[in-house]
């Protein structure tokens, strides 16, 4: 790589993190790029997943108050994400570089489609819990849809936020803020 390339993932590094704490979708950025500069498709996934994580990482910790009630939903998400996440891993580790290039525009446009529904999903959730239409779901029922999420995460990642969050606000009663953060 020279360092024209270096200078354009830099940028578009920096615009990813500037979107993702405005709304989410920096991946749609940091992708394009990385390919763009000649890395290829399963490299530039990778990459710019473990490159966005440490934002996540730092966006949970700002808002850890949020979690410190929420030890018992932890318990039951944070396996089924994390086997999940392996589960699409290792898929994607199976999956050759021309498959997965050829799979690189469906994911983009289910990424883009998952930003465009996130306003009116908030939207929705909000209205929700202010009518405390809220049906009462045991918690336990997150545990399959957040592993099927977490499958998509490990092996694409873009717009998996929104994934999770339309999951949580659908089974658990929570404020959209805590629902976040978790």
């Amino acid at each position: 790589m020279n360092l024209i390339n270096y200078f354009f993932a830099a940028l578009a590094a920096l615009a990813a993190g500037m979107i993702n704490a405005l709304a989410g979708g920096g991946t749609l950025i940091t992708f394009p790029v990385l390919v763009a500069i000649g890395l290829p498709s399963v490299s530039a996934n990778v990459t710019n997943t473990l490159a966005l994580w440490p934002g996540s990482l730092g966006g949970t910790l700002a808002q850890a108050k949020d979690l410190k009630d929420q030890k018992k939903r932890l318990w039951i998400v944070i396996p089924a994400a994390t086997l999940g996440g392996l589960t699409g891993g290792f898929l994607l580790l199976r999956t050759t570089e021309k498959l997965f290039s050829n799979l690189v525009p469906f994911l983009i446009l289910l990424a883009a489609s998952l930003l465009a529904m996130q306003t009116p999903l908030r939207n929705w959730l909000t209205r929700r819990q202010e009518q405390g239409s809220a049906r009462a779901i045991p918690e336990a029922w997150v545990i399959l849809p957040v592993f099927f999420g977490a499958i998509y995460g490990g092996y694409f990642g873009a717009g998996l936020g929104i994934i999770l969050l339309a999951v949580f606000g659908l089974v658990l009663t929570d404020t959209l803020t805590r629902l976040n953060v978790l």
